[in-house]
C-alpha cells in the first residue's frame, strides 16, 4: 500500500478562486486537477464528481436512525489529450512532468440547494471528488469540500411586519393561590441578519409574593428527521435580563435590545434538517416554572438590499409603541433610582443569575448606604428606554 502511494507524488483539486468563501445556486464551480508521479503511471480514466447531500444520524435507544437527501450530483469524464497512449488506450504519465486537467460545472439554480450545515446530529456537505482509474490497480481519489449559502432575503413584507404576544401564569404555593405574573411583548419585525439589534417593547406585571426577573434570549432550534422519527436540539445563543420585580410592581422595557450573534441563516428548505430561531421572552419565578413566550425569527443572509428603512423605523415605532411611557415632570426621589445598590454586594445577591429553579424566593436586605440624589433638571424629555419600576394598577 505504501509502495502504491509513492507512485503518485501529487494528486489534488484546486478551485479557480481559492479566496471564494461560499457559492450560491446557479453559480459555476470550476477548477483544475493537478497530478505528478514519481514513476511511469498508466491512467485509464480521470473522472470528476460534484456531490452534495444532507445526512442525519443519531441513536434512539438501541435503534440507529439514519436518513440522507441528495441535492447535487454531477459527473464528468475528463479528456486526457496530448498524452502518449498505450495499446489498451490508457494514458501514460511520466515523472518530472506536472499534469493539469480543467473541469467546470454549474450548480443547480437557487431554491434547489440548501445551505451548508454542520450540527450535533447531522450535516449538509458539498464537495468535488476526483477519481484516477488505473489498469489492474486500485482507483485513487481525492476530494475538496466547498460551502454553499442559499440567499435568504428578510426584506419582505411578511418578515417586516410587527409581531408580539401576551401570556400570564397563576402562581401557587403549596396549592394555595399566590397571585400571578404576566407579560406583554412586541417586536417591530421578524426578519433579521447577524449583527442587528432586536428592539423589544414589553410590560411585565407581578402580583405574586415572590421576586421575579424578566429575561430574553435568542434560541436556535435544530430539528432532525430520520426513519420517521424526529429529534429536536435547542440551544440558547445570547440573552439579556431586566431588573428584579418585587410583589405588587410592574416593569416596562421600551426599546431594550438584544443583538443577533454571528450565526448561520435559517435553514427552511431541507427535507431532513431544519434550523429555526426564536426570541424567547420569559419571567424567572423562584420555586415555580418560568412563564415563557416565544416569537419566531427568521435570520437571513447579509448583503441582500438596504435595511435602512426597516432599521430607521425602530426609533419611530419605539416612540409610538403601545408601551410608550413618559417620565413625570417632578423632582427625582430615591424611588426613581432604577439601580438597586444591593445588587452591587457580591456576597449577598438578591437573586441568583441563572435559570435554575433553586433561586431564593425571599431575600434578606443587607445594610447599605443610599447614593446621592440624582441630578435634576426642569427640562421635559421623553422616556429614554430604560426600565422603570411602577406599581401594578
Amino acid at each position: 500500500m505504501v509502495a502504491m502511494a509513492k507512485r503518485v507524488k501529487c494528486f489534488q483539486i484546486i478551485f479557480s478562486d481559492p479566496s471564494k468563501t461560499f457559492y450560491c445556486g446557479g453559480e459555476k464551480m470550476s477548477g483544475r486537477i493537478e497530478v505528478e508521479v514519481n514513476e511511469v503511471t498508466r491512467v485509464s480514466a480521470l473522472r470528476v464528481l460534484g456531490l452534495g447531500c444532507a445526512k442525519v444520524e443519531y441513536a434512539k435507544g438501541k435503534q440507529r436512525c439514519r436518513q440522507e437527501a441528495e441535492y447535487l450530483r454531477y459527473e464528468e469524464v475528463l479528456l486526457l489529450d496530448d498524452h502518449p497512449t498505450d495499446s489498451d488506450g490508457s494514458v501514460v504519465l511520466r515523472p518530472g512532468n506536472k499534469y493539469q486537467y480543467m473541469f467546470g460545472f454549474e450548480l443547480p439554480q437557487q431554491g434547489q440547494l440548501v445551505s451548508s450545515y454542520k450540527g450535533k446530529f447531522g450535516f449538509v456537505q458539498y464537495y468535488v471528488k476526483a477519481l484516477m482509474e488505473r489498469p489492474h490497480q486500485p482507483t485513487l481519489e481525492c476530494k475538496k469540500s466547498f460551502e454553499v449559502e442559499e440567499p435568504l432575503d428578510v426584506n419582505t413584507p411578511d418578515l417586516l411586519t410587527p409581531t408580539g404576544g401576551v401570556k400570564e401564569k397563576k402562581v401557587t404555593c403549596m396549592f394555595i393561590p399566590d397571585g400571578q405574573v404576566s407579560l406583554n411583548v412586541k417586536i417591530d419585525r421578524r426578519g433579521f441578519c447577524e449583527g442587528e439589534d432586536i428592539c423589544i417593547n414589553a410590560k411585565f406585571e407581578n402580583t405574586c409574593s415572590r421576586i421575579v426577573v424578566p429575561k430574553a434570549a435568542i434560541i436556535a432550534k435544530h430539528t432532525y428527521q430520520a426513519n420517521g422519527r424526529t429529534k429536536v436540539f435547542r440551544q440558547k445563543l445570547s440573552s439579556v435580563r431586566g431588573n428584579h420585580i418585587i410583589s405588587g410592581m410592574c416593569d416596562a422595557w421600551q426599546g431594550k435590545t438584544i443583538r443577533v450573534p454571528k450565526i448561520k441563516p435559517s435553514m427552511l428548505g431541507c427535507n431532513i434538517i431544519r434550523v429555526e430561531y426564536a426570541l424567547m421572552i420569559y419571567i424567572h419565578i423562584p420555586g415555580s416554572e418560568k412563564l415563557i413566550l416565544e416569537l419566531p425569527l427568521v435570520i437571513g443572509t447579509t448583503g441582500l438590499g438596504s435595511r435602512s428603512n426597516s432599521v430607521s423605523s425602530q426609533d419611530s415605532n419605539a416612540s409610538q409603541s403601545w408601551v410608550s411611557l413618559r417620565m413625570p415632570s417632578e423632582p427625582p426621589s430615591y424611588s426613581d433610582i432604577t439601580r438597586d445598590c444591593r445588587l452591587d454586594q457580591p456576597l449577598t445577591p438578591l437573586l441568583d443569575d441563572f435559570d435554575g429553579d433553586d433561586s431564593p424566593i425571599f431575600m434578606n436586605t443587607p445594610a447599605f448606604q443610599y447614593p446621592p440624589l440624582p441630578a435634576y433638571t426642569e427640562a421635559e424629555e421623553e422616556y429614554n428606554g430604560n426600565a422603570r419600576m411602577l406599581p401594578v394598577c
